[in-house]
């Protein structure tokens, strides 16, 4: 292309020489400018002011696809072709150059093409002949088809303020929204609403699923909330499996009650993922502009506490930020913080409850049950502690120690009564690791020489409605190796007669809340009858909690329930007072 074009200028060139220099001088200048125009593959126009004409190269009509009869040699007609939303600015942006505010004409905007669609053109210019009076007369410049870079600057600006996987605002652009939102409800004196979500036990979903079912259910979600609140309203997605939507202006707060119960409703309808159908909740935290607190980061937090304490109150449901929840969360945070240290400070001791058997009075089982002795707060109880340990991760590390604690005085106990078994509660969080933490367990019994059987693991009704393959295998491993399994608080959740059967439990505990009613011809008697002879009848042991009293005794064993525990007998002990009081001899 450049010799061609510079063997036409050669010969161009050659006809001119010989006339009048000035004339020449003009002519040439003219016919280089035209082989430009046809030479680049830029679009090039010339702008006669005075008389609204412009010339347009080939290839300017090449770009947009149009002859040059269909566009007109008017500027007024190509403005017509200027997107709607741009024509505005490039107009500014002509008579900024021209009025002398730029050196050169610069503008963006979209053109339309004759197949209709539009191209994104880059405009360049400048002033070339003025008039006496200093007025432009004429403007040069060119087209640039940029539309390949502004698709590129798109998605680049998508990617990062889109999430890629639910295609929602993520957390930066969700910020810079709720900024604005918070400016224009200053100005116009409204209100906003923040929701924190978080899917209830995602993790389990995405450990025992796959990641791809998770990114999926993840999309659904994002979808369904999309269809609970208004276009104007605004669904990301933060990461993870948490969620924040934010409501300007409603009239009526009743209102967000309702929205919050829709999406509780919406998100607990089953999900249908490739031949899965899978089921998940929400937990929702709810917190208000102005009333709660005026600037972005309190209200995130005010909306997170608030969805802590859904999750608090049995998740499923949404929860009001209050001002107590700070101070809460202030404990939560200094709970974490100083469990951090506490196994290696050896603050965490295990206290040990006595199971005695029925029929004969004999004690040759406890509940192994931790204790924290807080250097500042003293004896600190499980339920304050164990949820905070679920939360921040560090429950692996609490079991650990309280598992290490429970089979160094079984193996103890055991020189005094060999069929000694100790009971240790196992989280449903601890089953979601790799499978570690069981391989060190049944190392640590080999290393004390101690079989399976000196050991029962207590879990809960709620992880044999998630058992998925994972914690199948580890409960089926569990008990290849000797270990007994009882079930906690029979009775109380969702307990299935097949659950029993699948899983092998060897223990139910009837739970608290039916000892506690035990009289004669009572509910709560029939109750622990009929768990009593259905566990029997699978071949299952039964632990009756929470036995006070020595008619509650009585009529568990008139029932026939194996073993109790509970005041009656002694509450959870230090091992040093355990056995004292039952090992007096050794």
């Amino acid at each position: 292309m450049k010799q061609i074009l510079r063997q036409r200028w050669t010969d161009l060139y050659a006809k001119l020489r010989g006339k009048d220099a000035q004339a020449t001088s003009l002519q040439i200048s003219e016919a280089r400018w035209k082989l430009a125009l046809e030479g680049s593959d830029m679009g090039v126009w010339d702008w006669h002011l005075d008389t609204d004409r412009v010339f347009r190269s080939d290839q300017w009509h090449e770009i947009y696809g149009y002859s040059g009869e269909e566009v007109g040699d008017t500027a007024t007609a190509g403005r017509q072709l200027i997107h709607p939303d741009d024509l505005a600015q490039a107009v500014q942006d002509i008579r900024n150059h021209l009025e002398g505010n730029t050196p050169i004409f610069k503008s963006e905007f979209r053109m339309r093409c004759k197949d209709g669609s539009w191209k994104w053109t880059l405009s360049r210019g400048m002033i070339v002949s003025t008039g006496p009076d200093g007025r432009p007369l004429r403007m040069v410049g060119t087209h640039t088809d940029i539309s390949e870079r502004k698709h590129s600057e798109a998605e680049m600006r998508r990617l990062a303020h889109f999430d890629a996987i639910t295609e929602l605002p993520n957390r930066i652009l969700f910020l810079d929204r709720f900024e604005q939102e918070i400016r224009k409800a200053q100005r116009q004196h409204q209100s906003l609403t923040l929701m924190f979500l978080d899917l209830d036990r995602f993790k389990e979903i995405n450990d025992t699923l796959g990641h791809d079912i998770g990114d999926r259910l993840l999309r659904e979600a994002g979808q369904r909330l999309l269809g609970c609140v208004r276009a104007s309203d605004t669904v990301a997605r933060l990461g993870g499996d948490e969620f924040t939507i934010l409501l300007h202006n409603l009239e009526d707060a009743s209102h967000v009650s309702r929205i919050a119960q829709t999406i509780i409703e919406r998100i607990a309808q089953p999900f249908h993922i490739g031949n899965e159908v899978v089921y998940v909740t929400t937990s929702v935290g709810i917190t208000l502009y102005p009333h709660d607190a005026t600037d972005i980061e309190t209200l995130v937090k005010n909306a997170d506490q608030a969805m802590y304490a859904a999750k608090s109150s049995g998740r499923n449901c949404s929860h009001y930020f209050t001002p107590s929840m700070q101070a809460a969360a202030f404990q939560r945070m200094r709970t974490a913080n100083d469990l951090r240290s506490a196994v290696q400070a050896s603050q965490l001791l295990v206290h040990y409850q006595p199971i005695v058997e029925l029929a004969t009075g004999k004690i040759s089982k406890a509940e192994a049950l931790v204790r924290w002795d807080h250097p500042e707060r003293g004896l600190v109880y499980p339920g304050e502690f164990i949820p905070v340990a679920e939360d921040s991760g560090l429950i692996t590390a609490v079991g650990d120690e309280v598992f290490a604690q429970s089979v160094r005085q079984t193996a103890r106990w055991r020189t005094i009564c060999p069929d000694f078994q100790v009971t240790v509660n196992k989280s449903p969080v601890q089953f979601r690791g790799d499978g570690r933490q069981q391989e060190r367990w049944l190392e640590l019994l080999r290393t004390f020489g101690l079989s399976g059987d000196s050991i029962v693991v207590e879990i809960t009704e709620g992880l044999l409605l998630d058992a998925h393959p994972p914690i199948a295998r580890t409960l089926g491993n569990l008990h290849g190796a000797g270990i007994r399994i009882a079930l906690d608080d029979f009775g109380t959740g969702y307990s299935s007669l097949a659950y029993l059967r699948k899983f092998e439990i060897d223990f139910v505990k009837i739970d608290r809340s039916f000892t506690a009613n035990l009289l004669p011809d009572s509910d709560g008697l029939a109750i622990c009858e009929a768990i009593i002879v259905m566990a029997h009848k699978l071949g299952i042991q039964v632990i009756a909690e929470g036995v006070e009293t020595e008619t509650q005794k009585n009529l568990l064993i008139q029932a026939g329930c194996d073993y109790a525990q509970g005041f009656l007998f002694a509450p959870a002990l230090a091992a040093e007072e355990f056995e004292a009081r039952f090992f007096p001899q050794a």
